[in-house]
């Protein structure tokens, strides 16, 4: 069947429609941390993972922004500005994580050590340096900024008020998720204004639509991972539960 150039509205809602359904919101680890219920040891498990999906993310616009043509300059204005926040616009976001994870009782040591993060954490980190180095460029914004990205505020809004509630972090503590309720929700935005102006053939759109659906199917299966390797035998999550949230 012969493809067709969607207008934007129309391809706007159907990059929302890629990822409706796969929020890392309906993964059993998310809706124990949302509810209270996770130990702070499980916390550090998290954080001790995160690190190495979120760590290099700076790296991976990196490879994208070598690689995005030059008349794409909002494109690469934004990759630039993106890393920048990540690195050096203030405090870097990684020292940010690692604050809390020793709050949670980890250390900085055990946190950079890649031996600590699970098989399904590699997969994402070496999918997301896959896409970032070889896919067209506007189809690595769409799979790494929109499909992945986009989502944080929507996660770390049910997640950010029950470590202040339940467990009682400080704001220094948790400053990491207010950060990036703020940052993430702009850089969703831009990412799709990047991918709606420049996915400008159908075959572009198709294959803008398809990595979003994965990229958000990635991070679910991630999250989805670290309920099973580090919170299964504590605790059990009913399925209802997870149609609920």
């Amino acid at each position: 069947m012969t493809q067709t150039l969607m207008n934007r509205d129309e391809f706007r809602a159907a990059l929302e429609n890629a990822i409706k359904g796969k929020s890392a919101n309906k993964a059993p680890f998310s809706v124990a941390w949302a509810t209270g219920r996770l130990s702070r040891e499980h916390l550090a498990r998290w954080a001790e993972n995160h690190y190495h999906y979120v760590g290099p993310f700076a790296d991976y616009l990196a490879y994208l922004y070598a690689r995005t043509p030059d008349h794409m300059t909002e494109a690469k204005d934004f990759l630039l500005a993106n890393m920048y926040e990540e690195e050096i616009g203030g405090d870097r976001h990684t020292d940010l994580l690692i604050r809390f994870a020793e709050a949670c009782g980890t250390t900085r040591e055990r946190v950079v050590d890649p031996n600590n993060m699970s098989p399904t954490t590699r997969g994402l980190q070496a999918w997301c340096y896959s896409i970032a180095m070889r896919e067209d460029p506007v189809v690595a914004v769409a799979g790494l900024v929109v499909g992945l990205e986009s989502q944080v505020p929507s996660i770390y809004r049910k997640q950010t008020p029950t470590l202040r509630d339940k467990y009682g972090f400080t704001d220094e503590e948790v400053e990491f998720f207010d950060l990036h309720i703020v940052s993430d929700e702009i850089h969703g935005e831009r990412g799709y204004q990047i991918v709606l102006e420049h996915a400008n053939t159908p075959e572009l759109q198709a294959k803008c639509l398809r990595i979003c659906e994965i990229g958000a199917q990635m991070r679910l299966l991630y999250t989805t991972a670290l309920y099973h390797d580090y919170v299964a035998k504590d605790l059990q999550i009913s399925q209802e539960e997870l149609l609920a949230a």
